[in-house]
């Protein structure tokens, strides 16, 4: 099968044909177009087939990794959106759970009171009430009430609208009839329901997933349904399917429908090519390491693979959600983020950044405030002639200015000013990693660096070192590292139901019926896509905690061991005691969430052709000055720059040795040793 995979950033979008027959695979950048990024995406689709020479009705599926979901919520830029709710309950999302984001501060914003996703004045209360344990029914829906409300909600120009009752994720009978009675009144709006997106317990999570849903829903299902039209008539005949958040892919209905699974969809891919890469070179213990121009993406892949965001780690924008999502870490740095002392005179680095306009100094576009990108020039890291494999000129004079007029504020020489930038953007990255590897009992030492994006090759190797790490992996494409995860991945589905459930009192009856409730959702979701059903494959997990606990942790939960959880509260004392430190075996367990997920196996992205390899003298471009050491001792050497095309397979090469290719470049400090490998990656070893 012939597939495409397309992962859009805010300046490039990235793509990669790969035919699973052949192993062949081609690569292509376009600017992103960022007021339609369906144009850029369609644009770099037919300019792709044209470099592979195929037509473009000869490609079977388009996998595409978006941000329109997560920028909508960054930007709080979606729709106008309403809710209705079980009467009483209106201010269950300004609420919250009196959660303080910074717990000292008097003078903070809280998400959900600074910006709401629905303002009060569109929340309305409607009767019914259904009641625990079961969801029986205590007072009927009103369905006048439901209808009077949809028409307010209507005259306001709401666009999207939640339905959110108090006890649906027991029985969504009452939201499902509410949802009907909407669409009759309003069919223009966007619908959506709680029991739909998250039927789970914790009323503020859960109305603010719904909440969330309906605020990027039109702007979603408009994107999707528009990139699907315009690739339809660019003569792309195959199947369009987007990334989630959990790592699988969905198709357009089912995006269209639960926007939210794809607040994750770039970073998430990103996880899958780093682990695609980490098994080139035979390596299943991971940090995944993507760094773009604004951020940096952190996961941990452990014997192959990644772990999932606990219901308490799962946030977008300071708004919580009860989605799955791999367990990402992002933080504030990359190639623009901004040099700068800050009120109190430190010397800081990010989080803010100069972006794509004007973008570093260096770029050319008028930038004025240093930034990581304009430090690597100023060191000689960056070739200016060689910048995107020659496709974009950098500006060194200009780089040199504005940290140059840096270092004169902090009292530095602009090479030690330079190296300054790196040492604290570094260490916030380490740190960042840190927080996901020593302070959940993980040591990083024994985990391979897989660096990727756009700088993650530049900066990955002194981050290494700062974790005392053993070696960086760089892959085959670096910087398009993320659409090629797009081409590793199953079509996959989720369920969940609440069920709660002790240790002491089990009804594996219950649970058996729960779990093929939910296999029979999802099979009819398959086959509503037209979908092969009968290839579906079933994952179980539950979500465990001792009695009295607040929060879970999520534990696999084979079909076999239905009628028998001995060893599922095993796993889940064994799990407690990796991540908090201790367990309590005598300790009843509560079995809180029931977890399904189905997957339908599609090609994947195979390992590339083993490359022959050139020789040292044939990949060397030239040598230039390239300055390492610290702020306060720069030192200079003379460095080979190198195309990594042109390497040799197998022979070690000693730093220092800068790796030059198209989407990326490549640091390997003094110190280190560079290999390149047959399977197509790059091994540094410190």
């Amino acid at each position: 099968m012939r597939l495409i995979g397309v992962d859009v950033g805010g300046t490039f979008t990235d793509l990669v044909l790969a035919d699973t027959e052949t192993g062949r695979s081609v690569i292509h950048k376009v600017s992103s177009t960022n007021a339609d990024p369906s144009i850029g995406v369609t644009q770099g689709v037919v300019e792709l087939c044209a470099r592979a020479g195929i037509a473009p009705g000869a490609v079977d599926q388009v996998l595409h990794g978006t941000t329109i979901a997560t920028n909508a919520v960054l930007e709080h830029r979606g729709a106008l959106t309403g809710l209705i709710t079980t009467r009483g309950y209106r201010d269950v999302l300004h609420i919250g759970r009196h959660q303080r984001p910074e717990h000292y501060s008097i003078q903070q914003q809280i998400p959900w009171q600074s910006r709401p996703l629905v303002k009060r004045r569109h929340r309305i209360g409607v009767t019914e009430r259904l009641v625990p344990p079961t969801g029986d029914v205590l007072t009927p829906l009103d369905e006048d009430e439901v209808r009077a409300a949809a028409r307010a909600l209507k005259a306001e120009g709401v666009e999207a609208i939640a339905i959110c009752f108090l006890f649906s994720y027991l029985n969504p009978a009452h939201e499902l009839r509410a949802r009907a009675i909407v669409a009759e009144e309003y069919p223009e709006a966007f619908v959506t329901t709680s029991a739909e997106v998250a039927p789970q317990f914790r009323e503020f999570e859960r109305f603010t997933t719904a909440a969330m849903n309906a605020f990027v829903g039109p702007k979603v299902r408009d994107y999707v349904s528009r990139l699907a039209t315009r690739l339809k008539e660019a003569g792309v005949s195959g199947d369009l399917q987007v990334m989630g958040s959990t790592g699988g892919v969905a198709s357009v209905a089912m995006v269209a429908e639960q926007p939210v699974l794809t607040m994750l969809s770039g970073p998430a891919a990103g996880v899958l090519g780093g682990a695609w890469a980490g098994a080139l070179s035979g390596r299943r213990d991971l940090i995944t390491f993507d760094i773009g121009g604004t951020s940096a993406d952190i996961a941990i892949v452990s014997d192959g693979t990644f772990g999932e965001a606990s219901a308490r780690d799962t946030w977008i924008a300071g708004f919580p959600l009860l989605v799955p999502m791999i367990d990402i870490h992002t933080i504030g740095a990359g190639g623009g983020s901004i040099a700068r002392r800050d009120a109190g005179g430190a010397f800081r680095v990010g989080p803010q950044s100069a972006g794509a306009q004007p973008g570093p100094a260096g770029y050319g576009r008028g930038g004025q405030r240093p930034t990581v990108t304009d430090a690597n020039i100023v060191l000689g890291r960056l070739d200016p002639e060689n910048f995107l494999g020659g496709a974009m000129a950098l500006d060194a004079e200009a780089a040199r200015r504005v940290v140059g007029t840096f270092a004169a504020e902090l009292g530095l020489t602009m090479e030690g000013a330079a190296l300054g930038i790196l040492t604290i953007v570094n260490a916030n990255m380490a740190n960042a990693i840190r927080s996901r590897t020593v302070q959940k009992g993980i040591d990083p030492r024994g985990y391979a660096l897989v660096a990727f994006g756009g700088a993650g090759p530049l900066q990955a190797v002194e981050v290494a070192r700062m974790l005392e790490g053993r070696e960086v992996l760089v892959p085959p494409h670096p910087g398009i590292t993320s659409a090629m995860g797009l081409l590793t991945t199953d079509l996959s589905a989720d369920a969940v139901r609440t069920c709660f459930q002790l240790s002491t009192a089990l009804d594996p009856a219950r649970i058996a019926d729960d779990f093929a409730a939910m296999e029979a959702q999802i099979t009819a979701r398959f086959a509503a896509d037209a979908l092969p059903v009968e290839t579906a494959r079933f994952t179980r997990a539950a979500d465990l905690r001792y009695a009295g606990q607040g929060y879970e942790l999520r534990v696999p939960f084979p079909a076999g061991e239905a009628a028998d959880a001995t060893a599922l509260f095993g796993r889940f004392h064994a799990q407690h005691k990796a991540e908090y430190g201790h367990a309590f075996p005598e300790r009843p367990v509560e079995i809180v969430n029931l977890r399904l997920t189905g997957a339908i196996p599609r090609p994947h992205l195979g390992a590339p052709p083993p490359r022959a390899g050139g020789s040292l003298a044939e990949a060397t471009v030239r040598t230039g000055r390239v300055v390492f050491g610290t702020p306060t001792a720069p030192e200079a050497h003379d460095t080979p720059f190198l195309r990594r095309e042109a390497l040799p397979v197998g022979q070690p090469i000693p730093g220092p040795a800068i790796v030059l290719q198209t989407d990326s470049t490549t640091v390997v400090p003094p110190g280190c040793t560079l290999t390149a490998e047959a399977g197509g990656n790059l091994l540094i070893t410190l």
